[in-house]
């Protein structure tokens, strides 16, 4: 009797590791607790050791982003290895060196793409240059928010999701999730969520499907908001963000974006869509949609 007593709690724990609301408890709520905590607390502080644009200001703001970057993807190594019990293949760097770096150039050109055409119909302006002294703040903001991102709704989100429930399942409730995150920001109104939650969720998500590595998805995302708000100084989901070129926005709201940004233009969302569905055909030729299922217990 004693055996099996004793033999309970190790079962119990595994039965409980292996469960998908647990993990995604678990590991989201870990990783949520690190990037609230370090970009509401030490990050403010550290902006205050220098000003935007001087050697100290932007030196404290990289090394702010890298030390959360570290740490982020650290913590998730951890918590894969810990309760998934394996290496967390997503993050490796071979071939994610190269999926990010070609990740990065479809992010800036996707943006280039959209200020290309808002330009062509009249609705955006460049008028020289704006504010230099801001690309240094928005590269760190742009990293830090691409990284976070990505680890805590692909990395756990989707992922685990995807395990217990198929790739169109987890795809739909990440990306609507996706975008109600953002619906609390400034300007945000609920088209800009629904935008969000599309261009972002959808394409991002499926960005990962199609190489099942988390550094593609973070490449886009990072180039889209640094070329978006620190080279076209466009609104960076409703954030104001001084850029390297200055750029005017003129016409109605569903075609520019209004005060949220560009990214709630139907320009936005028609370029982000058309991208997704490649992604999707390429997810499905390589084999890497997993059918819709329902299952609390992971392998």
């Amino acid at each position: 009797m004693a055996t099996d007593t004793n033999a309970a709690g190790p079962r119990s724990w595994e039965r409980l590791r292996r469960n998908a609301l647990v993990q995604l408890a678990v590991m989201g709520a870990c990783l949520m607790a690190w990037m609230i905590g370090f970009a509401g607390f030490a990050m403010p502080a550290l902006r205050g050791l220098g000003t935007a644009g001087t050697f100290a200001g932007d030196a404290v703001r990289i090394l702010g982003a890298l030390v959360y970057i570290a740490t982020a993807i650290s913590l998730y190594r951890l918590l894969v290895q810990w309760i998934e019990r394996r290496t967390a293949v997503e993050l490796a760097r071979k071939p994610g060196a190269a999926l990010g770096f070609l990740g990065f150039a479809i992010g800036a050109l996707l943006f280039c793409g959209v200020i290309s055409l808002l330009c062509l119909v009249g609705a955006a302006q460049l008028a020289g240059f704006g504010d230099t002294t801001r690309l240094v703040a928005s590269l760190s903001a742009a990293m830090m928010a691409a990284v976070g991102e990505e680890l805590l709704f692909r990395g756990v989100l989707f992922r685990i999701l995807e395990q217990a429930a198929g790739t169109v399942t987890a795809l739909l409730v990440s990306a609507l999730l996706f975008g109600l995150a953002h619906i609390a920001n400034p300007n945000a109104t609920l088209f800009s969520s629904l935008a969000i939650a599309i261009e972002a969720g959808l394409l991002l998500g499926l960005a990962f499907v199609a190489t099942r590595n988390l550094w593609f998805p973070i490449g886009i995302h990072l180039a889209w908001n640094f070329t978006q708000g620190g080279i076209f100084g466009a609104s960076v989901s409703g954030s104001a963000s001084p850029g390297l070129v200055k750029t005017f926005f003129l016409g109605p709201d569903w075609l520019t974006g209004g005060a949220f940004g560009p990214e709630a233009s139907v320009i936005s969302l028609a370029l982000c869509i058309a991208l997704a569905l490649v992604f999707a055909q390429l997810a499905r030729n390589r084999g890497r949609w997993k059918p819709t299922k329902l299952r609390l217990q992971l392998d």
